[in-house]
């Protein structure tokens, strides 16, 4: 015949749903045949390969497969107890997984959760055809219910899983039973948060069946470490704030007595923050403050505006420690390195504030004192009284008592006087006026000048007592408090990304 016959032929042998027959078995068309197109194909791909009076075809359809395996006749049958001709044998389980994606990580919860695919086969003893007899068929694909299924659990969920299972099973002709689910699993997982952000967690997904022990059923891993972490890799969709590193895969066993024991598999995900968002958003932040604390150290200490400032930049870290509380779990084993960084830096701006309240209380001190020396060596004393000044009632003479009023810092000052009214110059009220007028100028004058006398002293005190007290305090510190903290941030940054 010609090439589409012989296409034809190879199409069917790919796919395996034709198998040629023996040559001495003939192909005869049933009475009833119709001649419809599927038997017409048959005939002739038969008569392209064999001679037309020894070839025969067969054709074969799916449900033939299943009335041989009579599965729909008594479904109970298949799923009531584990698929096993000898009850001492146990069933073998193979197991995979595949990470599709990493959805989160909760810190305050300790919950780890990923989405997975779940792959695993079995043999049931029950199951099995000749692919010969059914031209060929080597897998069927049926409904989940109709066959039995090994009661796998995870061990660290704790939540409900919403898992996309597949509502079919793969059967193929020698009894393997594929199935497969894709499974979005809320686990616990003891997450360490000592290096945060720059830390690595370790995730465990424990599977084992609920109720059979080993003598029932063996779980078994499909693929090593190397494959799954590479098949993981290759399927990945997508990681959130997380890279993920590599899977491991072990098992192990649990016994628990007068119980039993039972296989576990255990798969362990490795996987690392990426800590850019809190590195830009955090950790420099407080970088910025800690700089603008030590160049206040540059500001003058006789005004306030340097204490406003540093407790301003206090309060600023107190909202970093509020965003840092929320984030971090109430419970850990071991003291956030990330905790350490920011008490510490709030302990030394801290320090810093309490350096400059006594320095500020040192030189108003000083200045209180050098005040009041200088305040003692002008003595208030009683003006001379005028003589002759009379007395408009009595016509005799009378004296003026003047003294000076001292301040709380010691400058003397002029107690303000109540005005009164003028008197007429060409009495002799008004000529004593004039002269009492006269008498409180000069004792003005005199005030003014024993104040501009005193005051360059006091100034001269306070320049004296800051350059050799308060500037050699506010130098030291401010070298202990540069190299205390370089020294800190050094070992906690080389302990937290290097150790």
């Amino acid at each position: 015949m010609g090439g589409d016959e012989d296409e034809l032929t190879n199409r069917h042998q790919h796919s395996g749903f034709y198998t040629h027959q023996p040559a001495a078995t003939l192909f005869s068309p049933s009475p009833g045949y119709s001649g419809d197109l599927t038997h017409r194909r048959a005939v002739l791909v038969c008569s392209s390969v064999c001679p037309a009076d020894v070839c025969a075809a067969k054709v074969c359809s799916l449900q033939d497969v299943v009335d041989h395996l009579n599965l729909t006749a008594n479904r109970n049958r298949l799923t009531t107890v584990r698929p096993v001709r000898d009850w001492t044998v146990p069933t073998v389980v193979h197991l995979d997984i595949f990470i599709y994606a990493i959805l989160s990580v909760h810190e305050k919860s300790q919950t780890f959760t990923p989405y997975i695919w779940i792959m695993t086969y079995w043999k049931n003893d029950f199951i099995f055809w000749d692919p010969e007899d059914f031209c060929g068929i080597q897998q069927v694909i049926i409904p989940r219910h109709l066959l039995w299924k090994p009661d796998l659990i995870i061990y660290e969920t704790m939540d409900k899983t919403e898992a996309s299972e597949s509502p079919y099973l793969v059967v193929k002709h020698n009894g393997e039973v594929l199935m497969d689910s894709n499974i979005k699993v809320v686990s616990t997982c003891a997450i360490d948060v000592l290096k945060f952000p720059f830390d690595t967690q370790k995730c465990n997904l424990t599977f084992s069946s609920a109720v059979h022990t080993d003598k029932e059923i063996q779980l078994v891993p499909v693929s090593n470490s190397s494959r799954a972490t590479k098949n993981s890799q290759e399927i990945m969709q997508t990681q959130g704030e997380w890279e993920f590193l590599n899977v491991s895969v072990h098992t192990k066993t649990l016994d628990i007595a007068e119980l039993g024991s039972w296989d576990l598999v255990v798969y362990t995900i490795t996987i690392r923050r990426v800590p850019l968002l809190y590195v830009l958003t955090f950790i420099i932040p407080i970088i910025f403050f800690l700089t603008l604390d030590l160049a206040s150290f540059f500001m003058s200490d006789t005004r306030g505006d340097k204490l406003c400032f540093k407790v301003t930049v206090l309060l600023a870290m107190s909202v970093l420690l509020l965003i840092l509380t929320d984030t971090l779990p109430s419970k850990a084993k071991k003291t956030p390195l990330i905790a350490v960084y920011v008490i510490v830096v709030f302990a030394f701006m801290l320090l810093s504030v309490l350096e400059t309240i006594l320095v500020v209380y040192l030189m108003e001190r000083a200045s209180t004192q050098q005040a009041r020396r200088l305040g003692r060596g002008v003595s208030c004393r009683r003006a001379p009284s005028p003589e002759g000044l009379p007395n408009n009632d009595t016509g005799k003479r009378t004296s003026v008592v003047s003294g000076c009023v001292c301040g709380e810092d010691g400058v003397r000052q002029l107690k303000t006087l109540p005005m009164v009214k003028s008197p007429d110059p060409d009495t002799e009220e008004g000529a004593e006026g004039r002269c009492l007028s006269h008498f409180l100028r000069l004792i003005l004058q005199e005030l003014q000048t024993g104040r501009t006398q005193q005051n360059p002293a006091l100034e001269q005190g306070r320049a004296w007592y800051q350059n050799t007290v308060v500037r050699p305090i506010n130098t030291a510190f401010f070298l202990l408090y540069l190299l205390s903290i370089s020294v800190f941030l050094l070992c906690l940054f080389l302990d937290w990304v290097y150790w």
